[in-house]
């Protein structure tokens, strides 16, 4: 039988140490191809380029570089007739990004649209980041030993799943089921002026807080605890349905 094939990509580029480090790892658990970015695409979200072409670059050793966003290194990879895969994945795994991705952090995550676009397609996905001075080979081995768990239960029937994982600087070695949290940014807006005095802007500012939150991925940063936290594709809010049509048979 075929070893499980696993597409792995990130929003850090095709050189980051965390996704060598994550691809050395799962080689223990399948067959690795890489499709991430040429360039650097943190916050990405999940823009798609379709208005400029693209271009994918043969790196070697199944690491293939795609000058556009994570999600477009996935989608690419998954509609490359072949020039990439082989065959569609069974697993993708996104990471491990250079930083923390909770709370809100979903929304304007590249490391997390890279998986979500697998996901979209009804494949089983991860992302997983990890604070920046956590130990990358440590984090990339606990990792292959959650997307083996994970690949088990899905040869044994279980839906395909969506998970966004976060190691802490130090952690105790377990993992502990989480919901979003909330995370509070500076929110800064840095006008200056170019050398021909013109307006140009750095956007966002450097601090970052969050609340205690009982059962929340940040909570379980705040506890040195690796936190997994399942994704939702639906974003429809079905608690607000009977209001909404309430509101427009309204007279």
């Amino acid at each position: 039988m075929n070893r499980p094939l696993i597409l792995v990509s990130n929003d850090d580029g095709h050189f980051s140490r965390g996704i060598h480090a994550l691809r050395a790892a799962l080689r223990e658990v399948g067959d690795v191809i890489v499709s991430a970015p040429e360039a650097e695409q943190s916050a990405a979200s999940h823009a798609l380029s379709l208005h400029k072409p693209l271009r994918i670059r043969d790196v070697g050793d199944g690491v293939f570089a795609v000058d556009g966003t994570p999600a477009d290194c996935v989608y690419v990879a998954l509609h490359s007739e072949g020039r990439i895969l082989p065959r569609r994945p069974d697993l993708v795994v996104s990471g491990i990004n250079h930083g923390l991705n909770l709370g809100q952090d979903v929304f304007y995550s590249g490391t997390v649209a890279a998986a979500r676009e697998g996901a979209l397609r009804g494949i089983s996905a991860i992302a997983t980041s990890a604070h920046i001075k956590a130990d990358f080979d440590a984090v990339a081995a606990k990792v292959a030993e959650l997307a083996q768990r994970v690949l088990t239960l899905q040869s044994a029937g279980a839906r395909a799943t969506l998970l966004n994982v976060n190691f802490p600087r130090e952690w105790s070695g377990g993992f502990t089921a989480t919901r979003t949290g909330a995370r509070i940014y500076d929110e800064v807006l840095d006008f200056r002026k170019d050398p021909r005095g013109r307006d140009y802007i750095w956007l966002g500012g450097p601090g970052v807080r969050h609340d205690p939150d009982p059962g929340s991925d940040t909570d379980a940063y705040d506890r040195g605890l690796v936190s997994v936290t399942p994704l939702m594709l639906d974003l429809s809010a079905g608690d607000q349905l009977t209001g909404l049509a309430a509101l427009l048979a309204a007279k």
